[in-house]
């Protein structure tokens, strides 16, 4: 099934010539579980990886014997899913209850050195035929492949994140790996997504409104506090008035989910510079990971094949990734050279 997103409620660039100029595309992913092949681009699938190929893994130390796993984690997810879609009488049975305690049970593995090589999660990997704004990749590669380890103890805090970018030539790859290796356990189940085929779909896109030239950014400011009073006065005067009026950020730029392309969302903090440490260069997005499809504040991104699914089977988190505190991590490469090393922001 195809995913389509809406029209926007109002026509930006009506009210704002000036966007027209900043006006910019993204590929929508839309994430849905399925059963993705090694030659499809899915999340949380299987990747096209050699047999002859050593697999990522995570060296840096930090423990790593302690945690979920990822098999208990996937059949949680199955059992809440068929509960909650009951009809009638949804939610889990008392039966349930006591399987998800045992599932959601943390094991130690025996043994275990903090730097002992640790298979890292294959998270992603995204074919360029499929998805109309991925960057270019080095050396006339066609195919993404992202890893991340499973374990937020990396780096200076010992708080942050490991990930892995590869770049491959498809057509190059011969024998298949069958079966993968995977950690035997997890520290965070939000690393863990499930199998999900991709609905690709490019969507006009506009810049972060705090990195748009500072008068178009005021005028549009000015725009929402005078669409905000009305709605007040409108409350006060005990009218009908519109539920939320319709927001730049939320509603007319850059929408949720998964997306390749296009520019990133700095709602968290403050636009930061994202030049590449290897020549400078201002950097691209490549690919955001988000841990929802849409929320509250963006809820009218949702594709409107989601809208019409009865609420218990309408999912607003189809792969079960969650980023930081329920955010977004933006990824970004070097337009100059591919093959410089990635970085990337969590929001």
């Amino acid at each position: 099934m195809t995913r389509t997103t809406p029209p926007r409620p109002l026509d930006v660039e009506a009210l704002f010539p000036e966007l027209a100029a900043h006006r910019g595309t993204t590929t929508r992913l839309h994430p849905r579980p399925g059963s993705p092949e090694v030659s499809d681009s899915s999340v949380g699938g299987p990747l096209l990886w050699p047999a002859d190929e050593p697999w990522p893994v995570c060296t840096e130390p930090h423990r790593r014997g302690r945690g979920r796993r990822p098999a208990d984690i996937h059949r949680e997810r199955r059992v809440l899913a068929t509960a909650w879609a009951r009809d009638p009488d949804p939610g889990p049975t008392e039966e349930e209850r006591r399987l998800l305690t045992e599932l959601g049970r943390e094991h130690r593995v025996a043994g275990i050195a903090d730097t002992d090589p640790l298979p890292m999660v294959g998270v992603a990997q995204l074919y360029r035929r499929d998805v109309p704004d991925l960057l270019a990749g080095p050396d006339g590669c066609d195919l993404l492949q992202v890893f991340w380890c499973p374990f937020d103890r990396h780096g200076r805090t010992g708080y942050g994140m490991s990930l892995r970018l590869l770049w491959r030539r498809s057509w190059e790859v011969g024998e298949v790996l069958a079966a993968p290796p995977l950690p035997e356990v997890v520290g965070y189940e939000g690393y863990v997504a499930e199998p999900c085929v991709l609905h690709p779909e490019q969507v006009v896109t506009y810049p972060f409104a705090g990195l748009l030239p500072e008068e178009l950014e005021a005028r549009i400011d000015a725009w929402e506090e005078a669409r905000e009073e009305e709605a007040r006065e409108e409350e006060a005067r005990e009218e009908e008035a519109e539920a939320e009026p319709p927001a730049y950020q939320y509603d007319l730029s850059i929408p949720p989910g998964w997306r390749a392309g296009g520019f990133a969302s700095w709602h968290l903090t403050d636009p930061s510079p994202m030049n590449c440490l290897a020549c400078a260069a201002p950097m691209e997005l490549l690919l955001t990971i988000d841990s929802s499809e849409w929320d509250g504040g963006s809820h009218s991104w949702m594709p409107q094949e989601d809208r019409d699914l009865p609420g218990r089977l309408r999912s607003a988190t189809p792969t079960k990734v969650t980023v930081g505190r329920w955010g977004e991590l933006n990824i970004f490469a070097c337009p100059a050279d591919p093959g410089h090393p990635h970085r990337w922001s969590i929001q």
